[in-house]
């Protein structure tokens, strides 16, 4: 799949922010090629090591106290530079009507 997740808290009937912790896997051990998308928005932040988050067709090169902010109706992946893997703060955020 590329990565596991570390849900952090429950998504929050008041604030409908899901914290999670995304371990990006190693580059020799990842096999996802497939972008995702969702409904929410997305802000993430990265923890640990280096990604090339992909998104909307672009490669953006991101590492560690780098953030960004996106729609996640939009093709995205964070995609491993080397084999040490990496860590992003992830929070999804639901869109109010």
């Amino acid at each position: 799949m590329g990565y596991s997740y570390e849900l952090l808290a429950n998504r929050s009937q008041y604030t409908g922010v899901e914290p999670t912790i995304v371990h990006v896997t190693p580059k020799n051990l990842n096999l996802r090629e497939e972008a995702y998308t969702h409904s929410h928005d997305e802000f993430i932040y990265i923890l640990k090591g280096a990604i090339e988050l992909s998104y909307n067709g672009k490669r953006h090169y991101m590492e560690k106290g780098d953030t960004a902010y996106f729609t996640g109706t939009n093709p995205h992946l964070f995609i491993p530079v080397d084999n040490d893997g990496a860590e992003v703060l992830t929070l999804f955020i639901e869109k109010s009507d």
